[in-house]
């Protein structure tokens, strides 16, 4: 699917406020309704759109520590790579988990609601990873910067008109 700067456009408004009427998106992006809604729909079918979410603040729902930890595993064959890798994605205090060239093999953020409850999750849970022979963790002291919304870029050329005959 080509992405145009209508569809860019639509893509930074529900980004913004993916709860936002039709009527508001398409004002937004100097659109009708009808075509606005017609581009929603493809951009989803497309899967360009992936869903929609709500989001929470972590601290008023208990998740007051944020630990980034590094690990690496023993060997990266595939069958062991593939159980490390669904035992993770099954583990909801891991939000974010991703392999990495460098000196860890993969890198991911847990959430926890304090120290000792880390803790308790390193034993039970990390350090029962298939693979796993290195754990490295990090204690987030402050999130600077906290994003979900992607930088598409709203600014695409204009196509090149054709110069007028004399």
């Amino acid at each position: 699917m080509e992405l145009d700067r209508y569809a860019l456009a639509i893509l930074a408004e529900l980004q913004h406020d993916a709860r936002q009427t039709v009527q508001q998106l398409s004002a937004a992006v100097g659109l009708s309704p009808t075509p606005c809604w017609k581009r929603v729909k493809e951009l989803e079918a497309a899967g360009v759109i992936t869903g929609y979410t709500a989001l929470v603040d972590r601290g008023r729902v208990g998740l007051n520590l944020c630990v980034v930890v590094e690990m690496n595993l023993r060997e990266h064959a595939e069958d062991l790579v593939r159980r490390f890798e669904r035992a993770v994605a099954a583990s909801p205090q891991i939000v974010h988990c991703v392999s990495t060239t460098g000196p860890a093999d993969y890198i991911m953020t847990v959430l926890a609601a304090d120290i000792q409850a880390y803790e308790r999750f390193l034993h039970d849970t990390i350090f029962k990873l298939p693979g796993v022979t290195h754990v490295r963790s990090s204690i987030v002291l402050k999130e600077i910067k906290q994003q979900t919304r992607l930088p598409v870029a709203v600014h695409v050329p204009e196509p090149k008109r054709r110069p007028r005959r004399a």
